[in-house]
């Protein structure tokens, strides 16, 4: 594969400063980031490089490059390469890559079908705590892909829910019909075709120049995006209750394998701690964001919109038979062996995580909770050390 100029300046740069890879005492490791300086997703994680800081008593630092070190869809390669030693990576850029963990992630719109009474404001809490849980210790295939990469899963980062963002209203079947729609999934891919819509796959990056130049009418995704990504230049229209669902296959702290080894034991017990504290913030500050976008989203004259209750009616049957497309179609296309077993085991990790946060009040208690249920059951001394 052709490796860009960026790429390539970055890696220089990576073998000069650790050799790729060898860490040492004080070491500041160097962080990739998709988002732009100043979104939502760089401020979590400016929090996450002082939180590590914090845990390894300064004997780590951690700087953030927000869409300079390498874009979103280097992330993987770059970390692998160690032209990064962390990176925030999404994993449905590469299906070949890492097909277990995204047949989980293609999962989410599971949520459309259980009880909407608890899932308010509970629904990416949820699904972010039974996704880490489920790929650390249910998931040794989700390991393995990692691992192939020489990257360890330090920590997980999700999406609140996700909509339409449109340059035109969209709130019905026969809308639907036609529009050219950004999607970050295959689910979302395949519930676009089922409606008559096409769907494009762009990276985050691409998606305001999408909207802007007309190549797309819509895209999947949050609210929060109007700020983080720009997109209230361009989009026009919201139906934030279809399709919903969230994208939660993102390592949030995936390190590069070598880096990961060079670390002390208590470096990476405290590399998890970190890594708990971020997978809290990850939903936490879009749910915390949601109404300022709203607010932009009024001051801009976005029109927000209730979809036709029949779309709706029709969205739920969908997502109940595509539970065995996903199945059918990670078997056949990525070789995935145990799809429903996954999936079944998968949905009662999740309906235990809807009950374990809804008393969940903050960040700091989600955070615990993410520590002593998942994070701090891991064993250093062993994990990632094959």
């Amino acid at each position: 594969m052709a490796i860009t100029k960026s790429v390539t300046r970055a890696l220089l740069v990576a073998m000069f400063l650790v050799g790729f890879g060898q860490v040492s005492a004080s070491e500041t490791l160097r962080l990739a980031l998709g988002y732009p300086p100043g979104s939502k997703a760089d401020e979590v994680m400016q929090k996450y490089a002082e939180t590590v800081k914090k845990y390894t008593d300064g004997s780590l630092s951690v700087k953030v490059y927000p869409m300079s070190l390498l874009s979103a869809a280097e992330i993987s390669d770059g970390v692998r390469d160690g032209i990064a030693d962390i990176g925030v990576m999404y994993t449905v850029y590469f299906p070949a890559m890492y097909p277990h963990t995204n047949l989980l992630n293609e999962s989410a719109m599971q949520l459309l079908l259980l009880d909407p009474e608890k899932l308010k404001g509970k629904a990416a809490m949820a699904f972010e705590g039974a996704m880490s849980e489920f790929t650390l210790f249910h998931c040794p295939e989700c390991l393995e892909e990692y691992e192939k990469q020489n990257q360890v899963y330090t920590a997980n980062a999700t999406s609140i829910s996700y909509g339409l963002l449109c340059t035109s209203p969209v709130t019905n079947e026969k809308q639907l019909k036609g529009k050219r729609i950004r999607v970050a999934g295959s689910h979302w891919s395949r519930w676009a075709k089922h409606f008559g819509a096409t769907p494009t796959s762009l990276t985050i990056n691409e998606t305001l120049e999408g909207l802007s130049q007309g190549v797309i009418d819509c895209s999947i995704t949050s609210p929060v995006e109007l700020i983080n990504l720009g997109l209230a230049e361009v989009v026009t229209d919201m139906t934030l209750a279809i399709p919903g669902g969230l994208y939660a296959g993102a390592s949030a702290a995936g390190f590069n394998k070598n880096v990961w080894q060079g670390l002390t034991e208590g470096q990476r017990h405290a590399i998890l701690r970190a890594g708990a504290s971020t997978t809290a913030l990850s939903p936490w500050s879009s749910l915390e964001q949601v109404p300022q976008a709203l607010e932009l989203a009024k001051k801009e004259g976005i029109k927000q919109h209730d979809p036709d209750p029949a779309l709706v009616k029709a969205t739920r049957e969908f997502v109940e038979q595509d539970m065995n497309t996903i199945i059918n179609y990670y078997a056949k296309n990525h070789g995935v062996k145990r799809g429903k077993e996954m999936l079944d085991s998968f949905h009662d990790v999740l309906v235990r995580w809807v009950d374990l946060v809804q008393d969940v009040d903050g960040p700091e208690e989600l955070e615990k909770l993410y520590w002593d249920e998942i994070f701090s059951k891991v064993d250093v001394a062993t994990y990632g050390m094959k």
